[in-house]
């Protein structure tokens, strides 16, 4: 569990599926890539195979994102190796979904660092780079440090490489993606 001002970061049990439900269900949550909000059954399967089970397989993943003023779940955040995009493996990425309740509030950008600092001091992740068209921090060994994206203050000299004509194999989406690369 990670504490923040504003949050409490934990892992997620079954018994967050109603409410993670209800949050998964609004449209805008899932707009990309789905263009829908996603079913009380997917939800469940995420919760299994996304949630819960990547921290007995690899030692870190997403936790469930709850705010101390209400001590409700507003979404999740947390550590997952973006799959979906080899041509940046081996990497890990931050990723989150927040209830469009707790949108523009400050909270991605809050637990973000903490999930930063948790995979630099707690897991070892060497180095990261960034994903800025989604606003996302990714760790990974092989490409270079620096820390801007979610404030942790990392530094290195900055390399890009574009990889905007990268396709992600799940929608066949461009990606956009600025890799820092060693």
């Amino acid at each position: 569990m990670i504490e923040t001002a504003r949050l409490v970061l934990r892992r997620f049990t079954e018994e967050d599926l109603d409410d993670l439900a209800v949050i998964f269900a609004k449209p805008e949550v899932f707009w990309f890539p789905e263009k829908r909000g996603i079913s009380r059954e997917e939800t469940a399967t995420m919760l299994r195979t996304r949630f819960i089970a990547p921290w007995e397989e690899q030692g870190f993943g997403h936790w469930a994102v709850i705010r101390k003023d209400d001590a409700r779940l507003i979404g999740y955040e947390g550590l997952a190796i973006p799959r979906f995009l080899p041509e940046v493996l081996p990497a890990v990425e931050i990723g989150y979904r927040l209830d469009p309740d707790a949108w523009g509030m400050g909270y991605a950008t809050e637990g973000g660092r903490a999930c930063l600092e948790f995979g630099f001091r707690d897991r070892r992740i060497r180095s990261h780079h960034r994903d800025l068209p989604h606003r996302k921090c990714a760790l990974g060994p092989r490409h270079g440090t620096f820390g801007d994206a979610c404030g942790a203050g990392h530094s290195a000299s900055r390399r890009w490489r574009d990889t905007s004509r990268v396709r992600d194999q799940s929608t066949g989406m461009a990606r956009g993606t600025e890799v820092l690369t060693s």
